[in-house]
């Protein structure tokens, strides 16, 4: 075995290996955990520094999970837009296409906590090869989000095959591995790997770091690899209450992701996942932060802000409100708050 799947192995996955190694109430977490897996690798353990801290609450099953009477099983409406298992197609030109159904760590707000690292979520060789045949047949789609799950978490020789099978459909122009390694198991960012995915660019990589405290020395030289092979890194954020629900923070984390070569791509406000409702804020806390952050951190550390539209609708932009009046100028505020006008063009201009 390699270093990264001992450690992966010597994981916190029952209620029994929770209570040796972290001060909690186990009253209703054992409901809990049978609702929603447990994992929480050693690695990632070692960042928690009280109970109830922000990776603490990422990581550690709580009983709210269970109290949850407002979201929903499957906000995004991703079973509805499955025209093959695992392959969601929302938008007219990419797909979504889940290939492994497990994660180094199961974060609990996850968006696919209805199945990800339970039965519930099959994926086989049978699966992907459905998901490639409907590929090939509808070359309007030009680009191919592998998710799950985490897919870096699969073998190297099947990352490989996903990504060859991939490359030798001719309208398939662009890969993105969404993937949550860099943060929660950097380890498993070998050279090998890095040497796999370098061979099938354009190949993107959106990863998710949620606290500056994810933010290691592993972390930066798992980043740096990956960045060093030519592959472009996003970060999507959660927002989330309790763990980053501050400008202070969220400035610290994405001023620091520029620093490991990361690029703060989307701010996201909390899906309405059934078990995740004590994790959400109002979207005027996530508008309220961006406003915080343009104009005083550079624009290549400020993400877009956005919802996931329940019902699979669509990714919403949420942008604070600078224009105060457009007639023959447009009147507006600048991120100091001051008042400003730009004169619109108009006939013989």
């Amino acid at each position: 075995m390699e270093p990264w799947q001992l450690i992966l192995q010597d994981s916190i996955v029952t209620l029994a290996d929770l209570k040796k190694h972290l001060d909690c109430d186990s009253t209703a977490l054992g409901e809990v955990i049978a609702n929603f897996p447990l994992r929480i690798n050693p690695y990632f353990l070692k960042l928690i520094q009280s109970p109830g801290d922000p990776i603490w609450r990422q990581a550690v099953p709580d009983a709210a999970e269970l109290q949850d009477g407002v979201c929903a099983v499957d906000p995004l409406a991703e079973e509805e837009l499955s025209p093959v298992p695992n392959l969601v197609h929302k938008y007219p030109d990419r797909v979504l296409f889940l290939v492994s159904n497990q994660c180094a760590m199961y974060c609990r707000f996850c968006t696919r906590k209805r199945k990800v690292g339970t039965a519930r979520m099959h994926i086989s060789k049978e699966t992907l090869a459905a998901g490639c045949e409907y590929l090939r047949n509808h070359p309007e789609v030009k680009e191919v989000l592998l998710s799950g799950g985490d897919p870096l978490l699969l073998a190297d020789e099947q990352i490989g095959a996903i990504l060859e099978n991939l490359r030798a459909i001719p309208s398939v122009e662009i890969i993105r591995i969404g993937t949550r390694v860099p943060s929660v198991l950097p380890m498993r960012i070998t050279d090998r790997l890095v040497a796999i995915l370098k061979a099938h660019h354009p190949l993107y990589i959106n990863t998710h770091f949620n606290h500056p405290l994810e933010i290691t020395k592993e972390a930066a030289t798992a980043c740096t690899k990956l960045a060093d092979a030519g592959i472009p890194l996003g970060c999507q954020t959660v927002l989330l209450q309790g763990v980053n629900d501050s400008a202070a923070v969220l400035k610290q984390l994405f001023q620091a992701l520029l620093r490991i070569r990361v690029k703060p791509y989307y701010l996201f406000q909390a899906d309405l996942t059934r078990g995740t409702n004590h994790f959400r804020t109002t979207t005027e806390t996530g508008i309220a932060i961006m406003r915080s952050l343009y104009g005083h951190i550079s624009g290549m550390a400020v993400p877009t802000f956005a919802l996931d539209a329940p019902g699979g609708k669509g990714k919403i932009p949420l942008t604070p409100q600078y224009i105060l009046k457009k007639d023959k100028d447009l009147v507006f505020e600048n991120y100091q708050g001051e008042v400003c006008t730009y004169p619109e063009a108009g006939e013989g201009v």
